[in-house]
């Protein structure tokens, strides 16, 4: 599969299984694709900067993309920075650290 095939796949996951993304106000990016690795990394920013169920949302994406798309192996979700980052990520970093949300698992 080609890096466009695998980005093309991605997106169309991210858009079908993740619609809460950009319901609420959120948006995604394909920041890279590493075919040959099995490897991309996906950006969510907008609301979901400031949301507090990001880090979830992120660790989910993580988990779930490689078990729906066979040639990933490995998923990294970041946060978008510039004026795709929303109003609030120092608290996001707070939440990232809580036990409560280790091992939360959102219903998408």
């Amino acid at each position: 599969m080609s890096a466009q095939g695998l980005e093309r796949r991605t997106r169309n996951y991210l858009s079908n299984n993740v619609p809460q993304i950009q319901q609420h106000g959120g948006n995604f990016e394909i920041r890279d694709v590493d075919e040959e690795a099995g490897r991309v990394t996906v950006a969510i920013g907008g609301a979901c900067s400031g949301c507090g169920i990001a880090p979830m949302t992120m660790k989910a994406i993580e988990r779930r993309l490689p078990e729906s798309i066979d040639e990933l192996s490995e998923v990294e979700v970041v946060r978008a920075g510039g004026p795709r980052a929303a109003v609030m990520p120092s608290k996001i970093d707070e939440m990232e650290e809580m036990e409560e949300y280790e091992d939360y698992d959102p219903p998408f």
